[in-house]
């Protein structure tokens, strides 16, 4: 995991801020990132961390990997998984939780569309609102079904 190649125009490994900088993060990110094993950046003689092309791939796959509501966990889980094999198990059981996920945001919007579109003066009044309220039923499938046009 550690890095030899050399990222930049002037060839040389990059210090913790410069880095930092590249990505729009502050230093203390990469310091982190490092203590839970994402980051594994090479020492100059004085022991001061200097980041080369290998870190910014591994920084790039971390800030995806987390925009896609992947854990740190998980995303170290992935960068060590010995193999296509163990990775693919891995990303199966993220693929199900962000469906679920995903369902679950569904629903919620449908509840707050419902909300939107309701004329009660009081939304606990609304028979569509208290149906959809009432709890899921297959959210993915039956969200909007249970929410009618106002």
């Amino acid at each position: 995991m550690k890095s030899t190649e050399q990222p930049g125009s002037s060839g040389a490994p990059l210090g913790i801020g410069a880095f930092a900088a590249r990505f729009g993060l502050a230093p203390h990110a990469l310091r982190h990132w490092e203590s839970v094993g994402l980051l594994s950046p090479a020492r100059d003689p004085a022991g001061r961390r200097r980041y080369g092309d290998a870190d910014a791939v591994r920084v790039a796959v971390v800030l995806r990997g987390k925009a896609a509501g992947l854990s740190l966990n998980t995303l170290r889980a992935l960068l060590g998984a010995g193999g296509a094999r163990a990775r693919r198990a891995l990303l199966r059981g993220e693929a199900e939780t962000l469906r679920h996920r995903i369902a679950a945001a569904r629903t919620a919007l449908a509840l707050v569309e419902c909300a939107l579109e309701c004329g009660h003066d009081e939304l606990a009044a609304c028979p569509h609102f208290r149906d959809a309220l009432a709890g899921p039923r297959d959210a993915a499938v039956h969200a909007t079904d249970s929410l009618h046009t106002h």
